[in-house]
């Protein structure tokens, strides 16, 4: 049984609808009006959760080194050896690591999937709704420092491209972008071909965000993430509807592809939905395994769950684990 893009040809049970007007608020609360007061309810969901967090030195979304030059220190095993300070070390005949500030002035990237397969959900919103979200709370993060946030999005049969910028009205009108985006009835263009886009464009090294369902082909997108990954700290953020990993025994229903438009008619029976959760969960892991290869972070938001609390335990777990990995390095 194919697992790609395949959604029920009945309405989702209490998804979101489709188009501004229906957005659901990030609580999953009633539907509101317009863009605007989405986009307001996000910011205002992301900042009140995410200040508690946010004290302290300055850090990036994925904590990572700076390009101005530190302190310097001994070499520890597990240290870049492209970092090595040559003139130190010559001169104290011994391994030294100079160390690098953070910029204050960084680039972050949205790349954001709108592919027709994202047009789906079963529970609080559809995934497309989602990504919204989930590249609110990024690009909320990355601007609130004075960062400069670029976007590329895939609508599905073209590729649009936000400048990066800085300022608060400039990530608002790329969200409204990604609000206001068309519903795509195919997808011509790839998850790779999208990566490999923004490799091109974003040019500074900095966070690269690509919040998508990842469900293309894994030999497609494998490679275009890993060459980001060279310059760019990498977050990829997994979108997920439930109905994707444990299909109930519906009976017979008919499934679409909405990439492709095919359809085909399955009786869904108890047996069925077990080869189905096999296979999903086999998928999954492949996806998950495909993205740490690459280093990217990996994350997964679900329309059943809450993604701000995920996005807020991902931010904390980095920060403790980098925080923990200077502390190890300069220990005696």
């Amino acid at each position: 049984m194919a697992l790609r893009r395949s959604q029920p040809g009945s309405p989702p049970e209490g998804g979101a609808t489709a188009g501004a007007e229906r957005m659901t608020t990030a609580g999953g609360g009633a539907p509101v009006a317009s863009t605007q007061e989405v986009l307001r309810r996000l910011e205002l969901n992301v900042n009140r959760r995410l200040d508690g967090i946010l004290h302290g030195e300055y850090r990036g979304l994925v904590p990572g080194h700076g390009s101005e030059p530190g302190e310097t220190r001994i070499y520890a095993p597990g240290d870049d050896t492209r970092r090595i300070d040559w003139n130190v070390t010559a001169r104290m005949q011994t391994p030294h690591i100079r160390e690098a500030v953070a910029d204050r002035e960084l680039e972050a990237w949205l790349c954001v999937d709108l592919s027709p397969s994202l047009d789906f959900g079963t529970h609080t919103w559809e995934k497309r709704d989602l990504a919204l979200a989930t590249a609110a709370g990024i690009g909320f993060l990355s601007a609130r420092s004075g960062n400069r946030v670029g976007a590329v999005l895939n609508l599905g049969s073209e590729l649009a491209v936000v400048p990066a910028k800085q300022g608060r009205r400039h990530l608002q009108a790329i969200l409204g972008r990604i609000q206001t985006a068309p519903r795509a009835t195919r997808g011509d263009v790839g998850l790779g071909e999208t990566l490999d886009r923004l490799g091109r464009v974003a040019r500074r090294r900095g966070l690269a965000a690509i919040i998508s369902d990842f469900l293309d082909p894994i030999d497609s997108w494998r490679q275009p993430l890993a060459t980001v990954g060279l310059r760019h700290q990498v977050l990829a953020a997994e979108v997920l509807d439930p109905r994707e990993v444990d299909l109930p025994p519906l009976g017979y229903v008919e499934l679409t592809d909405p990439e492709t438009g095919r359809t085909r008619e399955v009786h869904v029976t108890k047996a069925v939905q077990a080869r189905f959760a096999e296979a999903a969960i086999e998928q999954r892991a492949g996806i998950g395994a495909a993205i740490r290869s690459t280093g990217a972070d990996h994350m997964v938001v679900r329309t059943d769950g809450d993604w701000l609390l995920e996005l807020v335990r991902f931010v904390a777990k980095r920060r403790h684990r980098a925080a923990n990995l200077g502390a190890a390095r300069v220990a005696p």
